[in-house]
């Protein structure tokens, strides 16, 4: 007699996602699966969230937080700095560093 196979509850990932092999060892580029799960443990996370915790990381890390500027100021802009600076009170610098 054929069996009948149950519908299994685990959900489908969302849009298009990624595979992500574990380490064989800890580096600074990886994780052991064992890592990742004492991570999870000790957070009270899922797997996955300790995954999404250390990316949200990264980025905030990372990535600017700022719109890019447009560069260097024109010699017009400098100069109306230097016009709007009240004298003797305050010294110009052309760079921080």
């Amino acid at each position: 007699m054929p069996t009948k196979r149950t519908a299994t509850k685990r959900k489908q990932p969302a849009g298009n996602g990624i595979l992500l092999r574990y380490r064989d060892q800890d580096t600074s580029f990886g994780v052991t699966r064992k890592t990742a799960s004492r991570l999870a443990k000790t957070l009270g996370l899922s797997e996955t969230q300790v995954i999404h915790v250390a990316l949200a990381n990264f980025a905030r890390q990372t990535l600017p937080r700022y719109e890019a500027d447009n560069g260097p100021l024109t010699q017009q802009q400098m100069d109306e700095i230097r016009r709007l600076q009240p004298q003797g009170r305050m010294k110009v610098k052309e760079s921080l560093f």
